[in-house]
């Protein structure tokens, strides 16, 4: 496996993003250029986007969101990789709580220190994002770490 690198998503990599998305499933409709700024993707030698995930930010609660990576990237740890890059980006910005949604992930994201909660009690700003209000299933499970 070549080496990858994980930088700050840019404003020119929305298209990727969005196509890396779709690929893995998972919703990007609601992914503006603006909700980058608090975007990390993995790029392999080549500079092919091979990974992303970003943080949305209510207050001192995130979202954690849109973790996907291609699948000649997968089995590699770019996944555990971006998710710690973006939760030291969270801490650094003193978000004191990561939540996310999923459907196919919950033993993924266990491993890396986060638990199963009720979705009812996510806070009110979180309740109404786009991800909780309408693009996850109700049967998306939910899960926070506390940072």
């Amino acid at each position: 496996m070549s080496t990858m690198k994980i930088r700050a998503a840019r404003s020119d990599d929305l298209d990727a993003i969005k196509a890396l998305l779709g690929e893995n499933g998972l919703q990007a409709s609601d992914i503006t250029v603006l909700l980058l700024k608090d975007f990390l993707v993995a790029e392999n030698a080549d500079g092919v986007l091979v990974g992303s995930v970003g943080l949305e930010r209510f207050g001192g609660n995130a979202l954690l969101r849109s973790l996907a990576v291609a699948q000649p990237a997968r089995n590699s740890g770019l996944g555990g990789n971006l998710v710690a890059r973006a939760e030291d980006l969270a801490r650094a910005s003193d978000v004191s709580e990561l939540w996310l949604l999923t459907t196919t992930a919950a033993d993924f994201f266990l491993r890396w220190g986060y638990g199963a909660v009720n979705r009812s009690s996510a806070s009110a700003e979180l309740l109404a994002s786009t991800q909780f209000a309408q693009l996850c299933p109700a049967s998306a499970g939910c899960m926070k770490k506390t940072l």
